[in-house]
């Protein structure tokens, strides 16, 4: 397996991880993190997100295999090798992805606008990360139009809803202490 495959592979596997125990932990040390965390949220809209997650996700994981069936010595994007700027976008996702938990409920407990800032800061670099990998994904060289490509660009068409308008706009609009 060449060894871009592998470095995105293990990003991610090992962020996958890393986010899934960020949940993991806020949700078994503080029991109401489920409520406190969605802010100002209105009631209304939040089964909106709980079925743009589960499409979000499904989204990740058909541009991501997508993204692996490529050929890493032949795939360009941006006018760049692919591989290196996916495994990048990855990243920019998930590190971010798994610190907004974590500092969110640490801006709660220590009722800091500067923590939420950050936390703000972080769910736009997500947004960022995930509009860039659709660009990426749109503009990927050689270009085959299949439909396992049209439908990664679905997928991240869905998961960029959850991080660019749930997560970094209305959650961000939402969120007070």
């Amino acid at each position: 397996m060449h060894p871009l495959k592998k470095s995105l592979i293990l990003i991610n596997f090992f962020g996958g991880l890393a986010v899934l125990g960020s949940y993991a932990w806020g949700f078994l040390t503080y029991p109401n993190a489920g409520e406190i965390l969605w802010g100002g949220v209105p009631a209304s809209l939040r089964p909106l997100y709980t079925v743009s997650m589960f499409l979000a996700a499904a989204g990740y994981f058909v541009l991501s295999l997508y993204i692996l069936s490529l050929n890493p010595s032949e795939t360009n994007t941006l006018n760049r090798p692919g591989y290196h700027v996916f495994n990048a976008l990855f990243a920019g996702i998930l590190i971010p992805s798994t610190l907004w938990l974590p500092l969110t409920v640490l801006a709660i407990e220590q009722v800091s606008q500067f923590l939420v800032f950050l936390v703000r800061i972080d769910l736009v670099l997500v947004a960022i990360a995930s509009l860039s990998l659709l660009v990426a994904l749109i503009k990927v060289q050689p270009h085959k139009s299949t439909w396992l490509h049209r439908l990664a660009i679905l997928g991240c068409i869905l998961f960029c809803f959850q991080t660019v308008i749930l997560d970094a706009i209305v959650w961000v609009l939402n969120f007070h202490l």
